[in-house]
């Protein structure tokens, strides 16, 4: 069942932010976009890579009204300890949620419990909670964080713009397609 379309469930984690403890909660992902991004564990090999090119593209987000939460299956103690000592990890600004329950991976659909971790899976989320993309990779397979820029703004403009549709390789100022019988066995 794709959790595309679907409402994040209420939730409540404990995270680690600039230095400070911070609660996080469903609400959190509202009012603005929002991108979760699962990655399996702290102190590990692809994931700070991957941590790192996020907080490389994190200005570019909240150009544009988005707000980035990373999770993994440990402790806002482990982050902070992470970001204390990871040169990589250390320049991160935005949320590090803590998973250790497993509940937030469980909810995304993301979670292997014969390893105890998530998969990488990256999730955009629309001002009003709802779940509009979904990417789910391998643990081996690291993401780029800039793919993210144009995703946004395609689901932005698509909220913006209802009966409006953006095609493959869609850019921002690009046509967009309008769908209609006049389209139908024309594209």
């Amino acid at each position: 069942m794709s959790l595309i379309g679907k409402e994040v469930e209420p939730f409540t984690a404990q995270a680690y932010k600039n230095g400070e403890f911070i609660d996080v909660t469903d609400e959190d992902l509202k009012g603005h976009w929002s991108v979760v991004c699962f990655y399996p564990a702290d102190f590990t090999f692809v994931c700070p890579t991957e941590l790192e090119d996020l907080q490389d593209q994190y200005p570019a987000l909240q150009e544009l009204g988005v707000e980035v939460f990373s999770v993994s299956r440990d402790s806002h103690f482990t982050h902070k300890a992470w970001h204390d000592t990871s040169d990589a990890i250390g320049k991160i600004t935005y949320t590090m949620i803590g998973d250790p329950a497993h509940k937030l991976s469980q909810m995304f659909e993301v979670f292997v419990p014969e390893e105890g971790r998530a998969d990488r899976g990256t999730f955009i989320i629309d001002p009003d909670g709802v779940i509009q993309a979904v990417e789910i990779n391998a643990e081996g397979i690291g993401r780029d964080a800039s793919t993210l820029i144009d995703k946004i703004k395609a689901a932005q403009y698509v909220r913006n713009n209802p009966g409006e549709v953006c095609p493959a390789k869609w850019k921002e100022g690009s046509e967009t397609l309008k769908p209609s019988l006049d389209l139908v066995g024309k594209i």
